[in-house]
């Protein structure tokens, strides 16, 4: 099995880099193609998915996106349109028992809220962030983080102490995502997005 996975931008591969090879069993192999952010995205998606319209059987293809507080419903039914144009079956349009070709995941509200459903990765990668970081309301729900889990995320280093402005978002997704335990991870969508790739391989190619 081989998966394809389409991303808005390089925290998400940086972070996925290290936490896949945690979910998915050896011969399971992946690539990435990453956009530069959102609109160049959405604007390219339906371009790139009709250029894999002849992908062997055993391939998938993942997109992930940020929700990044738009509308969840109209992001979800564009990406299922580029895919249907495209000529692929989506995980969410197929039929009882169809094969399906492509997986659509939302990261809710941002990718930074997989990082929030692990505090003690956080805590691993910078051991000022409270280990008990999700005992305080504000941080008890990773995917509800009021303000932006991208802007709380910044927040908290910053105050730490360890930036003093603007965070390389590439270099906090790597060094926080590779102390990551998919298995306790407490965001919604990092579930929702694990299911997909269970969907993709099987129950029994997943360590």
């Amino acid at each position: 099995m081989h998966i394809k996975f389409f991303l808005e931008e390089p925290s998400a591969e940086e972070a996925l880099k290290h936490l896949l090879p945690k979910i998915l069993l050896k011969d399971v192999s992946y690539e990435f193609h990453t956009f530069q952010g959102r609109d160049e995205m959405l604007k390219e998606l339906p371009t790139r998915l009709k250029g894999e319209q002849w992908i062997p059987d055993n391939w998938r293809i993942i997109v992930l996106i940020d929700e990044d507080r738009r509308d969840c419903h109209e992001l979800k039914a564009y990406l299922e349109k580029a895919a249907h144009e495209a000529g692929f079956v989506t995980k969410s349009g197929a039929a009882p028992n169809e094969d399906f070709q492509v997986v659509n995941r939302l990261a809710i509200e941002e990718l930074e809220a997989w990082f929030f459903g692990d505090v003690e990765a956080m805590h691993a990668a910078y051991p000022k962030i409270p280990i008990n970081l999700q005992s305080k309301a504000k941080y008890r729900n990773p995917d509800a983080i009021r303000g932006g889990t991208s802007e709380a995320l910044e927040g908290l280093l910053i105050q730490k102490n360890y930036f003093t402005k603007r965070i390389p978002k590439p270099t906090v997704a790597q060094n926080i995502a590779q102390h990551m335990e998919p298995n306790r991870n407490r965001s919604k969508s990092f579930q929702v997005f694990v299911e997909g790739l269970k969907a993709c391989v099987g129950e029994e190619l997943l360590v």
